[in-house]
């Protein structure tokens, strides 16, 4: 409160920045837990936020954001472009009063950017990831460096995926800012890790290891199936555990029983909050053909446990190869189960990795620091 002319006057707050977020839903991936940490971990004094799906369903991220109080909407996109996707955006970015339109992925961002042309708001843009194999597309010469110069900020989540950027979608490479994923940190409970072990019948001293993780083709994990067969031959007391659900699950476990592994595997289906699972692995597994930033990665890494990865995406700027974790070459299941053997004798070095994983997690992929970096790119400090 101050005074002016002996008449006392209340200073008014700063109206907050109001981002909309624009998605194809708020399912169970890393590009939703992203936009949870954003959403989540913005100042409410300084930054209100919605969420807009376009593919006609929410998903269970969403509506936990729902009972937070957080408006989550959904429109349902038709096959082909749809122009009524645009008009239904630029409704909300107009009834909403909204700053900033938030695009996660290519396609929210030809929908957002069109919807938000001669509005106030301003348009940022992220990749979260690359399809497997990356292909060209001839419309995109055309169209994205345009998108590009008239979009304020275009975010890439790891230097991979901004190349990829450059490469294959004509992005403008100074228009391009690399800001990493991140998130809380998981706390780990030894206890609770145990019971798990016991309820699936892994033995308290058995060596685990295991992934967490949709069943998909893009995450090869028929490789890492064919890894953990040749590396439990010369070590029995192994276990596989596979946290996930997906379209490869029957041909995984299929694979398995042809391997002579499936009384090792276990799959557990999914399972909506697996802290517990991942601290009963001693070694974290990822065997993607291609991979942006894994969240799940990144939550191994908060809970000290030392990876084993493909070096594809954005993993090899995660993993600290030879101090957080092993790196090696996609395809390769002997060298996959060659990195796990060597964690898996070595107590100590392992023991090391966990140790140092946390400590960069704790330096790069922390959610105050994308946070801290978001709020840059919508324009406040």
């Amino acid at each position: 409160m101050t005074t002016e002319k002996g008449k006392a006057r209340i200073q008014q707050p700063e109206k907050p920045l109001r981002v909309l977020h624009i998605t194809f839903n708020m399912g169970i991936g890393g590009t939703e837990q992203v936009i949870r940490q954003l959403v989540q971990g913005m100042a409410p004094d300084s930054i209100e936020s919605e969420i807009l799906c376009i593919d006609g369903q929410i998903g269970p991220i969403g509506e936990a954001l729902q009972l937070s109080g957080i408006p989550v909407h959904k429109v349902a996109r038709k096959h082909g472009f749809d122009w009524s996707v645009v008009a239904a955006i630029r409704l909300r970015l107009r009834e909403g009063r909204f700053d900033v339109v938030h695009c996660h992925q290519y396609t929210p961002w030809i929908y957002g950017w069109l919807a938000a042309l001669k509005l106030p708001a301003k348009v940022v843009f992220t990749e979260h990831g690359r399809f497997y194999p990356d292909r060209y597309r001839y419309k995109a010469v055309l169209i994205n460096p345009l998108m590009a110069l008239l979009t304020p900020s275009v975010v890439a989540i790891s230097s991979a995926t901004k190349e990829a950027l450059v490469r294959y979608e004509f992005v403008p490479r100074k228009k391009i800012q690399v800001i990493y994923n991140g998130i809380a940190p998981l706390k780990r409970d030894n206890i609770e890790a145990l019971k798990v072990r016991d309820n699936l019948g892994i033995p308290k001293d058995a060596f685990v290891v295991g992934t967490v993780s949709r069943l998909d083709p893009v995450k090869n994990q028929g490789m890492m199936l064919r890894a953990f067969k040749e590396f439990s031959e010369k070590r029995a007391d192994t276990y596989l555990l596979m946290v996930g659900d997906g379209p490869e699950k029957e041909k995984l476990i299929s694979l398995a029983r042809e391997y002579g592994i499936n009384d090792r595997t276990i799959f557990t289906g999914f399972i909506n909050n697996p802290v517990h699972h991942l601290s009963a692995m001693d070694v974290f597994l990822l065997s993607s053909h291609t991979e942006g930033t894994s969240m799940t990665l990144l939550e191994a890494m908060s809970l000290g446990i030392p990876s084993v990865a493909t070096r594809v995406g954005g993993s090899p700027e995660i993993i600290a190869d030879g101090v957080t974790g092993i790196l090696t070459e996609p395809d390769e299941p002997s060298s996959f189960s060659v990195a796990i053997e060597a964690l898996c004798q070595n107590s100590a070095l392992r023991t090391k990795a966990g140790s140092d994983a946390i400590k960069r997690f704790d330096e790069r992929f922390s959610a105050p620091a994308m946070v801290s970096q978001y709020r840059e790119a919508y324009g406040l400090h």
